[in-house]
């Protein structure tokens, strides 16, 4: 009987053996297990591309796996937020997307968006905002933005800026800009930021409408000046808002967020939300961030799904106002 006893106890021990090292390795693969992607919808050296950089090498840190950036910059950043869209709902593909993509790029010309941001998108977090501008070769003609108008009015077409593309927010802020100032400014899309700056450093545009983190280095070492800026900024006086110029309308703000295609699992979220955040205010991310003239800006995703939608809203109220609708 006792015999009897130790074998039925040595047989559950050994049931009980291989239920444990059938299952525990099923137990252990907890989101993630591998490596991560983050498409960023920007040129390299946008400000996109750098403030997306900056949180996602310390994102890394935090999930412990291989988290690389892929640039598939095009249409005014829909192109690889359309991507990401249409990608594995398995956490693995991941957004850094701008409101160009996210706002007004669906907003301009919505049935022909391939992708809904409020539908195809779950939000992970806002990261941060920061100012634009445009601006002109320091040794360009025009002191000031009261300048250009007077200029562009007398010379239709003449005065060209570059901006990250068609449908972009500083597609949408020109067209703004022309509404209330009267200005004829003609915008050329480039596939990036980084591209509009560019031409205008080697003279092939009279201007370019882009931000302060990626052209301010140039103002410091005298190659270009701000005209207008969407806001103040510490540093650059010679910049206006419209505000300050006298008129009454001023030019909406943009801001970088992390996405996931919508339906990635719960599993994935609950790992993914805390550590962004945790990333986004890390202290040493905050300070470089700073540095750059980005302003961090964390808000977690209900927050940033409710600034999309209202931020739509508001931009294809706009849009219509101004006869942009195809």
């Amino acid at each position: 009987m006792k015999k009897g006893r130790q074998v039925f106890f040595l047989g559950c021990v050994l049931i009980a053996s291989v239920l444990f090292f059938e299952v525990s390795p099923i137990q252990a693969e907890t989101y993630p297990t591998h490596t991560i992607q983050v498409i960023i919808p920007g040129a390299p050296g946008d400000a996109l591309d750098i403030a997306g950089r900056v949180a996602i090498e310390e994102l890394e840190k935090i999930l412990k796996v291989p988290v690389v950036v892929i640039n598939k910059p095009g249409g005014g950043a829909s192109v690889g937020t359309d991507f990401v869209a249409k990608a594995r709902k398995d956490g693995y593909t991941l957004l850094y997307s701008n409101s160009s993509g996210l706002v007004y790029n669906p907003a301009f010309s919505p049935e022909e968006t391939p992708y809904n941001t409020l539908r195809d998108f779950d939000p992970l977090g806002l990261h941060v905002t920061f100012p634009d501008g445009i601006w002109v070769l320091t040794e360009a003609p025009w002191k000031n933005f009261a300048e250009v108008v007077d200029y562009s009015k007398k010379n239709p077409g003449k005065f060209r800026c570059g901006t990250l593309g068609i449908g972009s927010i500083n597609h949408f802020r020109i067209e703004i800009v022309k509404s209330v100032t009267g200005a004829d400014i003609t915008m050329i899309p480039f596939k990036g930021a980084m591209p509009a700056l560019t031409a205008l450093l080697g003279g092939h545009t009279e201007s370019s409408f882009t931000a302060v983190a990626i052209t301010y280095p140039h103002f410091k070492s005298g190659k270009v000046r701000p005209l207008l800026l969407d806001q103040k900024v510490v540093g650059l006086p010679g910049g206006l808002t419209l505000q300050e110029m006298g008129y009454k309308r001023g030019l909406p703000l943009t801001f970088f967020a992390f996405l996931a295609p919508a339906g990635i699992p719960e599993e994935a979220k609950k790992v993914l939300v805390p550590a962004i955040e945790k990333a986004a205010n890390n202290p040493e991310v905050l300070t470089k961030l700073q540095n750059m003239h980005i302003i961090p800006n964390y808000k977690p995703p209900a927050e940033l799904k409710q600034m999309i939608s209202e931020d739509f809203e508001n931009a294809r109220q706009v849009v219509k106002l101004m006869g942009l609708t195809k």
